[in-house]
């Protein structure tokens, strides 16, 4: 920028975009003083390097408001952990199951851990049971981002927000598929019968 910019002359474009030409880089600098702005090189790698006329100390103030209000809008995803231990009753579940409706509700998603100890570790389907009665009771609301799942002497699983059902059913049964309508204007075709063949032989006497 400005006295930093050591080549001998650039491709100078003004504060509005208009091109200015192929300048000597001391008269693009000295443009640059006459106007009250700064030489700022955009791309240097370019022959002849490409260098702008702006306020740069409004230039990286603006920069940085955008980045705030991007970081502002931007909806941050974190994973929270609900545990459990094998022995864990009903009304302990229900609680967790409360919890992870309300982390799923504020758009984060949720890792179980279900950890063993000693003799435990040689039930793990109760504790894959356990999971999956969990995963049961908050079904409308989160899915299976990953199922539950053995690592060391800990079961985990990860749930996400459940996707809106598509389409309609009938009584539990596939979505349907309405029928074709007939084209306008036009009856339906008649059914024809089929032509009687007739007997190949000798008549019946009465």
């Amino acid at each position: 920028m400005n006295e930093r910019i050591r080549v001998p002359q650039v491709r100078l474009i003004g504060a509005d975009g208009e091109q200015l030409g192929v300048v000597p880089t001391f008269e693009a600098l000295q443009i640059a003083r006459e106007r009250g702005l700064d030489l700022v090189e955009v791309a240097p790698t370019a022959a002849p390097p490409v260098c702008r006329l702006l306020d740069y100390g409004r230039f990286k103030y603006e920069q940085e408001k955008k980045d705030r209000e991007a970081r502002k809008n931007q909806k941050i995803v974190l994973m929270k952990e609900v545990r459990l231990r094998p022995k864990t009753d009903s009304h302990d579940l229900d609680t967790k199951a409360k919890a992870i409706e309300r982390f799923i509700e504020e758009g984060d998603r949720v890792k179980v851990t279900l950890r063993f100890r000693g003799r435990e570790m040689a039930h793990p389907g109760l504790g894959r049971q356990l999971l999956e009665e969990l995963a049961e009771r908050v079904k409308d609301i989160a899915s299976y981002e990953r199922m539950p799942a053995m690592e060391g002497n800990t079961m985990t699983m990860v749930l996400t927000k459940a996707k809106p059902a598509t389409g309609t059913t009938r009584e539990g049964g596939p979505p349907t598929t309405p029928e074709a309508p007939n084209p306008v204007g036009r009856e339906p075709a008649p059914r024809v019968a089929a032509p009687m063949q007739a007997s190949s032989g000798p008549p019946r006497q009465p």
